[in-house]
């Protein structure tokens, strides 16, 4: 067929308002980062709430705080030889800080990573990453982190922070659970006996400190983790099966994913319930907490090692970008089947200030992303219910209600070639007035002309890229 006339048909879905299948839920719109202690402006707080997001996670908070000693266990508890009951060894205040800024300020709740933060130094080169001495020493430090903030200890708070997470991708043996000496490079790129001995250390470490934290706090906080770099069946059945045999259960698992695929979440999230349910821990949630686009044109080894200009051009530059148009309309698609699916949170990486995870660059211009992630932030804002709506190729839909009759309709269109898009709409009073919100590469959520008539809604994309409309139905 024609290229041309493939362009020009018309991509047809479903809405139907008169069926509610669910509840939003706040908690999938999370974060990576928040607020920072020093070097914050109020446009950067005021941006970072406008995003609208529930939780933020406290991972690689010692990245983007430069010189300051935040949420990293070495840096909470630096002398590793003292006594870890005593209060005096302990240094909060900064974390302290931090932490109140981000509640109080930003707004949102804490997921705190109890850890470390990445180490990107090389195979040999390690300081903070490498795998504990003593386990028991660590899980009592951890212990007195929950005991500090939920219950007043060593002058702190009792802000009841419910989800606390055992480390941050372990299965990166070459940069975050990594044995003394470093690592060859056949151990990084094969499986070896090094590597199954850092998984099996790692098991023990996290029931021990699984078991540490329950005897103490029980049922009042959530602990899991341990945040893997992906949906890793090897990983989790070796942890799984070591809780069950030690009589304990987490009250969640984690881990990351970077992809663009925006379905690959909520099927990683189908298998991993099949998975927990197997082992007895029916209870257990499903958190993602890292997730991002990630291009089908580069590669981690461009983006973190390669020079070259055109190279860094294709990755930064442009609607599909790592955080152009077509990242954005990832994102509100991944969003939107998160909200649908059987994920218990899940957490945006980026969101730091200016960069390349960030929503900004250096010369303080917003990518699009940013404006991803406000439009859905303003609909768990404005919206409490999900309604019946359907999607096909390219084009994800996401129906919402609200109160007074409230309802609105997000249509998504990733990297799909037509130009236009019907989508057939219910539950939707004829003759009801419609107001459109866009976003494309040339609009950042500008108001846009619809149609509608007779159960019909017709959008129409300016050019051929991603884009995203938001309608609203009086």
């Amino acid at each position: 067929m024609n290229v041309l006339l493939v362009a020009a048909a018309a991509a047809a879905v479903m809405a139907d308002f008169s069926h509610e299948i669910g509840k939003i839920r706040p908690e999938i719109h999370s974060s990576g980062f928040g607020p920072t202690i020093c070097s914050q402006t109020a446009q950067d707080l005021a941006d970072i709430k406008a995003m609208g997001f529930k939780y933020a996670r406290t991972h690689d908070w010692a990245l983007i705080n430069a010189n300051e000693r935040v949420c990293d266990y070495f840096q909470i508890f630096p002398l590793m030889h003292l006594d870890a009951k005593d209060p005096k060894n302990y240094h909060f205040g900064p974390t302290d800080y931090l932490l109140k800024r981000t509640r109080e300020e930003a707004g949102f709740g804490i997921f705190f990573r109890l850890g470390t933060s990445i180490e990107h130094s090389g195979l040999k080169v390690h300081f903070n990453t490498t795998i504990p001495d003593d386990f028991d020493k660590v899980a009592e430090t951890f212990a007195a982190t929950v005991r500090h903030y939920n219950r007043g200890w060593a002058d702190g708070f009792k802000w009841d922070i419910k989800y606390w997470e055992i480390w941050n991708e372990p299965d990166g043996i070459q940069n975050m659970w990594t044995p003394p000496g470093g690592l060859s490079e056949e151990d990084c790129k094969y499986p070896s006996a090094k590597r199954d001995e850092c998984r099996a250390a790692f098991v023990k470490f996290f029931v021990t400190v699984l078991k540490r934290l329950k005897s103490e706090f029980g049922d009042t906080i959530k602990v899991g983790g341990p945040a893997l770099c992906y949906y890793n069946t090897v990983w989790f059945n070796d942890i799984l099966s070591a809780c069950r045999d030690a009589g304990v259960a987490p009250d969640f698992i984690s881990w990351h994913g970077y992809a663009n695929d925006p379905m690959r979440y909520s099927n990683d999230a189908d298998l991993a319930r099949q998975l927990c349910d197997s082992y007895g821990f029916t209870k257990c949630e499903l958190i993602l907490n890292e997730w991002h686009y990630f291009g089908e044109n580069y590669s981690w080894t461009d983006m973190q090692r390669c020079s070259d200009p055109d190279v860094k051009a294709r990755i930064w530059d442009g609607p599909d970008s790592h955080n152009g148009i077509r990242s954005s309309c990832f994102t509100l698609a991944a969003l939107a089947n998160l909200e649908r699916s059987k994920m218990t949170q899940a957490y945006f990486y980026g969101c730091r200030h200016e960069g390349s995870w960030g929503f900004k660059d250096s010369l303080q211009r917003k990518y699009k992303v940013f404006y991803a992630l406000k439009l859905f932030g303003d609909i768990m804002k404005n919206y409490s219910t999900i309604c019946e709506s359907t999607s096909d190729g390219s084009i994800t839909t996401f129906a919402v209600g609200g109160e007074s009759g409230r309802k609105g309709l997000l249509v998504i269109d990733y990297g799909g070639m037509s130009r236009q898009i019907s989508v057939d709409v219910k539950g939707i009073a004829a003759g009801a007035k419609t107001t459109c919100t866009l976003l494309d590469n040339a609009h950042d959520l500008t108001p846009h002309e619809v149609g509608f008539k007779d159960g019909k809604l017709t959008l129409v994309k300016p050019d051929f890229f991603s884009a995203a409309f938001f309608v609203e139905f009086e």
